[in-house]
Formats: C-alpha cells, structure tokens, sequence
C-alpha cells in the first residue's frame, strides 16, 4: 500500500512466505550400500575413500584406451613397412570386407614393428608384453613367437580407413612418435594403479587446484563476502517505524494510536474524545514517540521498567487501554507515574548523557543514563523517595543545561544543571526547589535555549507563553519567581512545557479529550498575567496536561481545520 515502509514489506514476505526458508541438513553417507549418520572425520574419511574410487576408475578406463590406441598404431606401422602388398591386396579385392580378411589371413613381417615391441622399463627390468596388450585380445593377433605380427579386426579396419597422406615419410615419424607417447602413458597408468601414495598425490594435486580455481583470488580476500544474515529476524523487524501517540491514565491504563489520528484545530477547540476513562480516573502522562523508540518507566515507588512503543498495545480513540500492570511486574500499590521515551543515539545509552529527575517535593538527581541500560525484569532502583513522595519529571541531559522547576502554586525556579553533582540510582537526591505548605512541583524542564518560550496551562483551561528570557537564574533549592499569576479563574497550575512558536501542543484534559492546537496561536505574555484560553472545557472537567509536539512528527495542519466547538476530528 501507498506509504509502506518496504524494509518492514519484505520483512513480513520473509516471515511469513516462502520467499526465505529454513531447512536441516544430515550429515548423512551411503556406506557400503547403507545410510550412515556421519560426523566431520567420518565424511572426511568417506569423501577421500570415494575420490580414490573415482581416480582409481578414471586410470582403469584411460588404461583401457591407450592399450587400444597402441594396438591401432602398431597396426598401422605394419602397414606402412608392408605398403605395397596392402595397396596390392586392397586393389585385388571385390569388396572391403575382403580385403579385411585377407589382411588378417597372413602373417606379416616388420622390423619397424619389431624395434617398437622391443623396450625396457625405466628401472631397468624386462616389459611384460601383456601390460600393453588390450583386454580380451586374442593370443593369436599381435607379434608371434616366429617373429611375424598377425593383425586383428580393430587394425584391419584402421588400415583400411586409412588416408593415402599418411604414406608420407613425415606421418610415418608421428605414428612412431605418438605411439612412444602411448607407451609412456601406459607406463605411468600402470604405476598409479600399483602405487596408492600415487592416488593420494593425485587427490591432494586435484583439490589444490579447485581451491585455486573457486577459492581465494589473493591471500585474505574471498570472492564471495560473509556477512551478518539481515534475515535473522525478530519481531521488532517486522514492525513498520510509525509515530504514535501514548497515553497513560492515573489508574494505570496505557495504550498507543497513530498520531495520524489528529488534525491541528485553532485555540478554543472542543477536540475529539483520546480515551475513554472512569469517572474517577483521567490521562496522567501523553507522549509521542517512534515504535522502536524504548520508553523509560518510572514508577511511584521509584523502580524503572524497560520497554519499547511497539509494544504498547494500540487502541482506538474510544478504547481505555491496557492496565500497565498486565506489563509489568508491579508491587501491590505501586503505579507507574513518568514514562521517559529514548530515541536516537540515546537508544544506546550513552555514559556522558544522564537522567535528571525531579519529584514533587522538590527533589532532583542527576544519575548516568548508562546506569539504566541492564534492567531486570522485576525493575531496579532509580531513585529513593521519601513517604508520600513521587517522581513529577525526568529527562535526558548532557548535564550542562539549565533545569527549571515548576510548582502548582504558580512559582517558578531555574538553576544550572552543574549545580547538581550525578548520583547513583539508589540514592535519595538533593533538594531543587523549596515549597510552601500543601504546594507540590507539577514539571520540570531542561531548558536548550533563549529563543524558546514556557507555555504554562491552568485547571481551569487557561494558559500563556512567556519568554524563557525573563525567568532569570536562581541558586538550586529557593521559592522561585511568579510564573503565572493564580486566580479563581486560574486555579492552579497544572502544566508547564519549553516551546517555539512554530510548534504545536497536545492539550489532555482529565476526561479523555484531547486538543492539539498551534502554538503561535497562543499569545506570549509576561510572568505576571493570567493568560488566555487555551481550552474549552464542559462542565466538571479539568485540564490534566499538555504536550508539545516536536515539528518532524507532526502532519502539516489540514486546510479545513475549524475555530468553534464542533466535534471536529483534531
């Protein structure tokens, strides 16, 4: 289909079909007619046992052949020492066949033939005549104890074949010459098959040259390249690379959609229904990540857990999810309170990037992120909290950043990163900002630049950028500045994020109803003003949160986008 990631295609067509497939090999030998299971020595000593066979037949069936080819040659040099009484014969007679048998009908002399029969073997020791004489030729054809050679069919037949050119004195020279070649050639057949280190030497010579025809070109160089199979796959392989919106309820429900899902609406946008929730339960924690991004999960209790977005169950708008505690192996009372995406080269966990964190008691710790890269299934430790505290933020830093902390009482701090030395993950931490009774921080922020602003939002669905310019630096652990001004209009203080004006934001409210909406379209004000509204709320509800929407994982808003409260798709 149109917008397929053909990665994960031909993934699924591996998977699935028989475009790749998997099969077992036995290492199995016919051995004197019968199958056996063999191990590598086993084959070795089977494979050489078969090549000697097969050498040993190959020099039997060359044999054969030179013997007859000899046998040929001294026929035709009868006939060459004896032309004029074959030319005779052959002219005097009918018909071929004839003349044939009056050849083979006389004995004939030939000192030619005689000098060739007459030879000695290299070491010295007398020739077996028989050695060169074909198989099943008869006793009476060939050179007689009288001296005379007697033809056989074979040679009659040769020399009646015969072209007249070969009469010359030249080919006369290369029939002797060739038959010497003959001979030698029997010679060395004869010592492979009395000599079985020969046919050792003559395996050893063969796959020598079959390593040098197919194998290496040069020494360390393969003509064909080993590489790692890339259809060794997992189940991630086959998961398209999709964004996705992830929602996590406060009674712990999670589940992910597309973000494709969601068109841009104007400010004051009544949205579109994100989950269904209880009327005691509402989204606590919304993020965008990839579906191969892993996602950090930190729980009340301060353990974390390791997952991955594909692994989410997906859900559709009017669906609740999936109770996160189906996914992990929670403690009784423990809920899962700041899930933290890691995307990019932070899916390696890099030592020099850390995870800063912030709870609501205004604690923070700084902790290397490598520290988090072997969890166990049960969880581990990330940070040790104090009774009736909990984990409000956390992010990935460099440890060189501005860290900004935000309380529901409308108050803001902001102090250097390097203020806070990195602790281990079982630690407690060090105190970040210091609050008034029954105030709570509601986010932390790592700021990147000036450029930036920090859109905070209200309860009550109201909210405003201001310049990150204006919060100025404070020493860790102070009350902070007014952030934005608190009203019965307001109430408290519910979110607060770092945004450019070209962004857009998710806003949740605490009945599932989700908002995405431009930034720009919200006015930048000063810390001391109540804002504009962000949201329309119905009667009874809340705004539980926002997120910020980083450019490349938004769509481009669609031109019918509306401004009034319809139940337009967002």
């Amino acid at each position: 289909k149109r917008g397929e990631v053909p990665e994960v295609v031909l993934n699924n067509l591996y998977k699935q079909t028989q475009l790749q497939d998997t099969f077992g090999m036995n290492m199995v030998a016919l051995i004197n007619g019968q199958p056996k299971l063999c191990n590598l020595k086993d084959l070795i000593e089977v494979f050489l046992e078969h090549r000697r066979e097969v050498v040993t037949r190959r020099t039997v069936f060359n044999l054969r052949k030179a013997r007859e080819r000899g046998h040929v040659l001294e026929g035709l040099a009868v006939a060459l020492a004896n032309i004029d009484d074959f030319i005779r014969i052959i002219r005097e007679s009918p018909t071929p066949p004839v003349a044939k048998v009056e050849l083979m009908s006389r004995p004939w002399d030939s000192k030619l033939v005689r000098e060739m029969l007459t030879r000695t073997r290299a070491d010295g020791g007398v020739v077996n005549a028989d050695d060169y004489r074909p198989d099943r030729l008869e006793r009476e054809f060939g050179m007689g104890a009288d001296g005379l050679y007697r033809l056989s069919e074979t040679q009659a037949q040769e020399i009646l074949q015969m072209r007249l050119q070969r009469l010359t004195g030249l080919e006369q020279d290369k029939i002797v010459a060739e038959y010497k070649e003959v001979m030698a050639e029997i010679d060395d057949l004869l010592d492979i098959l009395a000599k079985p280190e020969r046919v050792s030497v003559i395996i050893s010579d063969e796959l020598t040259a079959i390593k040098t025809e197919f194998g290496m070109t040069k020494v360390g160089a393969r003509r064909s390249q080993v590489e790692y199979s890339s259809f060794d796959l997992s189940t991630e392989d086959l998961i398209t690379p999709t964004d996705m919106v992830v929602t996590l309820s406060h009674s712990g429900y999670i589940k992910s959609q597309p973000l494709s899902e969601y068109r841009a609406q104007k400010r004051g946008g009544r949205g579109k229904q994100a989950t269904a929730t209880k009327e005691d339960d509402w989204v606590d924690q919304l993020f965008i990540a990839n579906t191969h991004d892993y996602i950090l999960c930190f729980s009340n209790r301060g353990r974390m857990y390791w997952l991955k977005v594909w692994e989410v169950p997906q859900g559709s708008r009017g669906s609740r999810g999936r109770p996160i505690v189906n996914m992990f192996p929670l403690q009784e009372g423990e809920k899962i309170t700041v899930v933290l995406p890691l995307t990019g080269e932070k899916r390696t966990f890099p030592a020099d990037q850390y995870v800063f964190m912030a709870t609501s008691m205004g604690t923070v710790k700084k902790t290397p992120l490598d520290d988090f890269s072997n969890p166990r299934k049960a969880g581990i430790i990330a940070v040790n909290l104090d009774e009736g505290d909990y984990l409000i933020g956390a992010e990935i830093t460099d440890g060189q950043h501005d860290v900004m902390l935000f309380s529901d009482g409308g108050k803001a701090v902001r102090f250097n990163e390097e203020e806070v030395t990195a602790h281990g993950r079982q630690s407690r931490g060090v105190r970040g900002m210091s609050l008034e009774e029954g105030q709570a921080v509601i986010a932390m922020l790592v700021a990147e630049d000036e450029t930036q602003s920090v859109l905070t939002a209200t309860q009550n669905g109201y909210g405003k950028r201001t310049s990150i310019a204006e919060y100025t630096r404070h020493g860790r652990g102070t009350k902070g500045m007014i952030a934005i001004q608190q009203s019965e209009r307001n109430g408290k203080v519910v979110a607060a994020t770092l945004v450019h004006a070209d962004d857009e934001i998710m806003l949740i409210t605490d009945k599932g109803v989700l908002v995405r909406t431009r930034v720009s379209e919200i006015r930048e004000l000063g810390r001391a003003t109540q804002g504009v509204t962000l949201i329309g709320l119905d009667d009874g509800s809340q705004l539980s949160g926002l997120q910020r929407i980083v450019e490349n994982d938004a769509n481009p808003p669609s031109e019918d986008a509306v401004d009034d409260d319809s139940d337009a798709p967002v």
